[in-house]
């Protein structure tokens, strides 16, 4: 039988609202933050998937590590979201990343940050990640 933090996972990957509320149902049986063997996190697979739904919960759960880094491309869920090939979902998905706290400036094992791979143009989601910057500077001279 699968364990609380592979169910997570899966869920995760299927936008199984359903799952991640039972399995929330049922603290201290999971890690949020649970990381799989190629070091992704339920995070990176709702965020790559378009799983908004699932999203929004882990989004919300106060352990939640926005900016994890997987293992094999140093990626975070934010460099994985901003390659959803629907741009709709892409922004909704940054967005709520963005909205979350995740860093912008982290690089991937190509030295990559997570605008540079947004198609040139979505001027959507480019905006969004301007209007993170510029909250993140107000908040720092705060």
């Amino acid at each position: 039988m699968a364990s609380n933090n592979e169910r997570l996972l899966f869920a995760a990957k299927n936008d199984n609202e359903d799952l991640i509320l039972e399995i929330f149902g049922k603290p201290g049986s999971f890690n949020i933050n649970y990381i799989d063997g190629l070091g992704n996190t339920a995070l990176h697979y709702a965020a790559s998937k378009g799983s908004i739904y699932v999203l929004e919960h882990i989004l919300s759960h106060e352990d939640c590590d926005v900016d994890p880094i997987n293992r094999l491309e140093k990626a975070t869920p934010l460099h994985l979201a901003v390659k959803i090939s629907d741009p709709e979902l892409r922004f909704h998905v940054v967005e709520s990343l963005l909205e979350a706290g995740a860093d912008t400036k982290i690089k991937d094992k190509w030295g990559t940050i997570a605008i540079d791979l947004v198609p040139a143009n979505d001027e959507r989601t480019r905006g969004a990640f301007r209007l993170a910057q510029v909250a993140n500077q107000i908040s720092y001279l705060m």
